[in-house]
């Protein structure tokens, strides 16, 4: 604990030669070229000479804007944080009611690890953490708390702080995000979908803060 419509559109390794790093332009081209890398090969799989490599333009020309691959990957995080949060706004929206629209924030949480790998890789890697100064994931868990209090109620979690109990629920989407990706979640019939997964699993979690 940032929307189909709202993703930067992919360019590929043809595209970013052709563009080269014209003025204003090689920011976000090493960026989309980051973002690929994650996704293919995760954060361990690449230099940032790869990233310019792929970006088509010189093994240098990156520190024009990042003084390392740190703080690359960290600008893919960040770029990752706002698409996920407009996702999860988007679908919180849509909730039929309070309840529906925190259902929803959990389906679109599951949603954007599973169509995002690269900037989701980047979201979680240490290394950005380690290279930002802000908390590029603010604004996601706020919008966790929210709908959390708003789907379940304060009183519900027992005098617990709804922010424990929503750092709780991020931590099980990601774990279950994780399994996930990694196909190691259970199939077959009669087995839940990782949303119903999730769904039970938070339910779950209040109830054991409301015990406490």
């Amino acid at each position: 604990m940032k929307h189909a419509s709202s993703f930067a559109p992919t360019a590929g390794p043809c595209l970013a030669r052709r563009r080269g790093y014209h003025h204003g332009n090689l920011r976000e081209a090493l960026i989309e070229a980051a973002r690929q890398l994650l996704a293919e090969k995760g954060a361990a799989g690449f230099t940032l000479k790869d990233a310019a490599k792929l970006a088509g333009v010189s093994p240098a020309a990156p520190y024009r804007h990042f003084k390392d691959r740190a703080a690359l990957i960290g600008a893919v995080s960040d770029r990752g944080f706002e698409l996920f949060s407009d996702r999860l706004r988007g679908a919180a929206e849509t909730g039929a009611d309070p309840a529906d629209a925190f259902r929803k924030l959990g389906e679109a949480y599951l949603a954007f690890a599973a169509e995002e790998p690269g900037y989701y890789e980047a979201m979680f890697d240490a290394e950005a953490v380690g290279a930002s100064d802000h908390d590029a994931g603010a604004g996601a868990f706020s919008i966790l708390v929210a709908g959390l209090t708003k789907a379940y109620g304060e009183e519900a979690f027992g005098g617990a702080d709804p922010r424990v109990v929503a750092l709780n629920v991020w931590a099980l989407s990601h774990g279950i995000a994780t399994l996930a990706a990694a196909g190691r979640l259970p199939r077959g019939p009669g087995v839940p979908d990782p949303s119903e997964i999730l769904s039970s699993g938070v339910d779950a979690l209040v109830r054991g803060a409301g015990r406490d």
